[in-house]
């Protein structure tokens, strides 16, 4: 019964926190939350003004394409960067609660679920626009997600240990996450890259997540034998490792703040 208490609280100073994450990035908005619902649909529609004449016979429904791409991509990228920073941001409360520190760094990558669920609405009408009808395929999206989820928060327990004892992870990161975005195929189609490039690209974490749900959504496909390997891998594996490393720097990250 403790256990479950604890964890009862646990789950309402998650929700708090997450409902205090929203407000901060939302605080001079006049729209607050709805800039979640606009904010792909926007970057939908100047990406598609630039590439759709370029990739129109190769790439049906391009807009779509991209969408399902840049939720995955907001998603995970929101997740890590904002957990990368979630120790040091709350050093007095980290310090004088005692809470278990993962709280900060889940409220977090909640935060960036709650962003992601508010981003799929604008995703759902948008696939009534441009007539995309439903597939049985779809209703595996929430275990491509959850996997995402799970890789997600497997990275930003890595880069909050590595930047609570080196600040300058949080600028090499951004310049990596370009680079990683590139290789993502969130705007163009992998079969015009070379056969080096097209191998680089599907080890590519996020893509296997994408590619996943754009099959299920346009086509209707399963993702292949490997490439449910690859997410069930990157996705348990790199949570199991992130958790490992977080509980072994714990005490140090506690005595370093």
């Amino acid at each position: 019964m403790r256990v479950l208490s604890a964890w009862h609280q646990y789950a309402f100073v998650i929700r708090q926190l997450t409902a205090r994450e929203l407000k901060r990035k939302y605080a001079r908005s006049s729209l607050g939350i709805l800039w979640s619902i606009l904010n792909p649909l926007l970057s939908m529609a100047v990406l598609s003004l630039i590439f759709l004449n370029m990739f129109r016979r190769s790439i049906e429904n391009y807009p779509i394409y991209y969408l399902t791409g840049y939720l995955v991509w907001q998603t995970f990228t929101l997740a890590t960067t904002s957990a990368m920073t979630a120790l040091p941001d709350n050093k007095p409360l980290l310090l004088k609660v005692r809470f278990p520190m993962d709280i900060f760094l889940l409220a977090r990558v909640y935060t960036a679920g709650v962003n992601l669920v508010y981003s799929l609405i604008a995703y759902a009408v948008m696939l009534i626009v441009f007539g995309i009808s439903f597939k049985w395929t779809m209703l595996l999206a929430p275990v491509y997600l959850f996997l995402l989820f799970c890789f997600s928060l497997g990275m930003s327990y890595l880069l909050a240990v590595a930047c609570v004892f080196f600040g300058d992870v949080r600028h090499l990161y951004t310049v990596l996450l370009t680079l990683w975005m590139y290789c993502s195929a969130l705007f163009y189609p992998v079969s015009q890259l070379s056969e080096f490039m097209q191998t680089v690209v599907r080890m590519n974490p996020i893509y296997a997540y994408i590619s996943s749900l754009r099959g299920a959504v346009l086509d209707g496909t399963l993702p292949s034998g490997l490439v449910w390997l690859q997410m069930l891998c990157f996705g348990i594996l790199t949570l199991l490792l992130g958790r490992t490393v977080f509980k072994f720097y714990r005490k140090k990250i506690v005595e370093f703040l």
